[in-house]
């Protein structure tokens, strides 16, 4: 038995739709129309054939206190290609943002629920 992709990645969230609008907002990501209704409120986004589910549940995660740079915590990677864009962008919505360490084009940032994101620069 091999591993061959991650398929997804979930994420805690207080409130779906708050969420789903700051990752649209953010990342431009759009809400899948296949998740059926599992009994709680979530969604589940689409980064071509993976996904980001946010289930609605309560997080036995503190939101405060969490160490100021995502690479120093539980995070998420993503791969864009024009990080510039995505630091604009994320300046414009006044959200805090931290470049990668390690010399990479990357940067971490965090949602409204404190799930450190960090995005990482790719040529296609």
């Amino acid at each position: 038995m091999m591993v061959k992709k991650l398929l997804h990645a979930s994420l805690l969230v207080s409130d779906t739709p708050k969420s789903v609008e700051f990752y649209q907002a953010i990342l431009e990501l759009k809400p899948s129309e296949n998740r059926p209704d599992l009994g709680y409120p979530g969604a589940w986004l689409d980064i071509g054939e993976q996904q980001i589910h946010l289930i609605e549940l309560p997080n036995p995660d503190p939101v405060q206190g969490r160490p100021e740079h995502g690479g120093r915590d539980r995070h998420t990677a993503l791969a864009v290609t024009d990080i510039e864009k995505l630091q604009q962008r994320l300046e414009q919505h006044n959200i805090a943002y931290t470049k990668s360490r390690s010399g990479r084009g990357a940067v971490f940032f965090r949602d409204p629920d404190g799930n450190a994101i960090e995005c990482v620069e790719i040529n296609v």
